[in-house]
């Protein structure tokens, strides 16, 4: 199994080496680029602007930094080797978090964390965060990055996050929304909440778009037309009120769901009959 880091873990003066395994695999179907009447693959070649568009070799390239127009400082591996310090090349916890402090926006990518030595170290530590719930906040430099970090217990298990610095998070360009709502809209707007509520479960969701496309694959394979899904019509409902009700009716209800509010004269209604 590839690992994807190899380093250390430090909180106070306690040191543990730790291998990083990536957490996720994409499932994504991969396409080729074909040229449309030849049906050829199509490459792209890294080329040399002012070579007359000769092909470089991946061995002749190197990473260079335009400080001015046309000017460059060259870095090497070695140079950015030397730029990390020691505390970059490990994960050093700087302070212990509720992990509900942190917005999801921030994460990145995920990652399960197995000890390389120092067991009782890593026990420990797993075992004080998930007990006192807390995350651990650090800093490392992946590559030639550094990431902000998010260590954390699940399960007896210890997983870390990536995650994006402040100054990376962009704010929102859209002005703040702002509409009247009123009471009853947002009565029913909660119950409907409240009755499409449950508990997440990952394994409840499955990528239908892929296996829609696998199975659009092997009907091109066998010289067959795709088929489009059939889908039942929804009705269009312009008044928010119906839509909201109408939800309502298609929603199961669960035990201990409050009742939708009844429609302005609707309760009066009731009485007078009841009487």
């Amino acid at each position: 199994m590839a690992y994807s880091f190899k380093g250390a873990i430090s909180f106070g003066l306690i040191y543990i080496p730790v291998t990083l395994t990536a957490a996720i695999r994409e499932n994504d179907i991969g396409f080729n680029m074909l040229d449309k009447k030849t049906k050829s693959r199509i490459r792209y070649k890294k080329t040399c602007v002012d070579c007359g568009d000769r092909e470089v070799k991946r061995q002749d390239i190197v990473k260079g930094y335009e400080y001015e127009e046309g000017k460059y400082v060259i870095f090497t591996e070695e140079d950015f080797e030397k730029v990390k310090s020691k505390k970059d090349k490990n994960i050093a916890i700087e302070r212990f978090v509720e992990l509900k402090e942190i917005d999801p926006l921030y994460f990145d990518r995920a990652f399960y964390v197995a000890p390389a030595g120092a067991e009782k170290a890593f026990c420990l530590l797993l075992r004080a965060m998930e007990e006192e719930g807390k995350a651990g906040v650090a800093r490392a430099v992946f590559g030639n990055k550094q990431s902000l970090i998010a260590l954390r217990a699940k399960d007896g298990e210890m997983l870390l996050n990536t995650m994006y610095f402040y100054d990376e998070v962009q704010e929102n360009p859209a002005k703040k929304t702002e509409a009247e709502v009123s009471e009853q809209e947002l009565a029913l707007a909660k119950t409907l909440i409240e009755g499409m509520s449950g508990h997440f479960k990952a394994q409840d969701y499955k990528d239908e778009y892929r296996e829609r496309l696998l199975a659009a694959i092997e009907r091109k394979i066998s010289g067959r037309e795709i088929v489009s899904p059939k889908e039942s019509g929804g009705k269009k409902v312009t008044d928010l009120m119906e839509a909201l009700r109408l939800s309502l009716k298609e929603v199961k209800p669960r035990k201990g769901t409050k009742a939708a509010p009844a429609r302005k004269g609707e309760k009066a209604a009731k009485t007078k009959k009841a009487q």
